[in-house]
């Protein structure tokens, strides 16, 4: 039987789920330079506390989210790269589509059930969602949870962590959980969308989503959140 921490671990690998880092030097995490966000130069002197009010407004009142992401997993152990691309689809309350154009798998909750399914192992994993170790920090993007009440937050310099013009959050969940330890979110000083997510755990693994391409409030096709894996998958449920 898979644990939750197993579940929460091939989620964090399939889709990658999360957000995070901070308590280190941020240069660490700066990698490769951001497109500059649609927005000033300098950004408004804002602190962290108030930037996550502004992002929690803007997903407050979104009702559906989509976009293209880019996920990049890196195992510190191993100095090894997975990347994954494709598309999700986010609407409220607890519902996500994940669809990973290279490789097929797929992540899909219907705001009851969550589903992780790897093709190349053939297998599905699936547990209810509120019994889901699903990380706080993709909870605001879904209607639930609170970046100022998930997390302790921290504002890092934008210029170190080549986002200048935007900002970085740096979060360090209040309760811990075996998925990630810290969290950075890269937001977008004209609309408050965070245009990046990066985890770290406790390894140093680093998993980190770019969104691109966002649309929001947009009406979703019939069918999206529910998923049948082929004929032949193996269904774990922990």
């Amino acid at each position: 039987m898979l644990s939750k921490t197993m579940l929460t671990r091939r989620a964090l690998l399939v889709l990658g789920a999360g957000a995070a880092a901070a308590a280190v030097a941020p240069a660490a995490f700066a990698g490769p330079a951001q497109p500059a966000p649609a927005a000033p130069a300098t950004s408004p002197a804002l602190t962290a506390e108030q930037i996550a009010e502004r992002v929690q407004a803007f997903y407050d009142k979104t009702k559906t989210f989509k976009a293209k992401f880019k996920q990049v997993y890196t195992a510190k152990a191993y100095a090894k790269t997975k990347e994954g691309v494709g598309y999700v689809i986010l609407e409220k309350p607890g519902k996500m589509s994940w669809r990973y154009e290279n490789n097929g798998n797929r992540i899909v909750s219907d705001g009851k059930l969550i589903r992780v399914y790897e093709k190349e192992n053939q297998q599905m994993y699936e547990q209810p969602l509120d019994k889901s170790p699903y990380p706080a920090a993709l909870a605001f993007l879904v209607g639930s949870g609170s970046l100022k009440q998930s997390f302790k937050l921290t504002k890092l310099d934008p210029k170190a962590m080549n986002f200048e013009g935007g900002y970085v959050l740096s979060g360090e969940p209040r309760e811990a959980t075996p998925a990630y330890q810290k969290m950075l979110l890269y937001v977008d000083v004209a609309t408050f969308q965070v245009r990046r997510v990066l985890l770290l755990d406790a390894q140093g693994n680093k998993n980190r989503f770019d969104f691109t391409n966002t649309e929001v409030n947009l009406r979703t096709q019939p069918g999206e959140f529910n998923f049948t894996p082929p004929k032949g998958t193996q269904v774990v449920r922990p």
